[in-house]
């Protein structure tokens, strides 16, 4: 099957940007002098984009866990956790820390190329 060693990859990627997310969100949260104190967000408080960044990094940890065992759980919920992941460091891009929020979205465009293409057969035609 096409993509395994892929999948192995993208578990880690996933469990990296869970990881990360976790401790964005526990920054937010905890009111770290990590974010600039005039940042104004648009759809929420720090706190409230804190907490949505946690969950969020608890759902692609639990979703990589599931890659490593080979569940299609993790695979669908892995393309789903690693688009909102796509869309809330899009959506980060304007904050404290733009650099941050650019590498978090290169991650999750990666988990999503690596799950989509998992499990495609193999062109074998020459």
């Amino acid at each position: 099957m096409r993509g395994v060693g892929s999948a192995l990859f993208v578990g880690i990627l996933l469990m990296v940007a869970g990881i990360l997310n976790i401790v964005y969100g526990i920054a937010a949260v905890g009111n770290a002098s990590f974010f600039v104190n005039d940042t104004q967000f648009v759809f929420s408080s720090l706190h409230t984009w804190g907490w949505i960044t946690i969950i969020l990094g608890v759902i692609q940890l639990t979703a990589s866990l599931s890659l490593f065992g080979g569940n299609a759980y993790g695979r669908l919920v892995g393309i789903l956790a690693a688009s909102l992941g796509a869309i809330g460091a899009l959506l980060d891009v304007g904050g404290a820390h733009p650099w941050w929020s650019l590498g978090v979205f290169a991650i999750c465009l990666v988990c999503i190329h690596g799950l989509v293409v998992l499990g495609e057969p193999e062109n074998t035609t020459v």
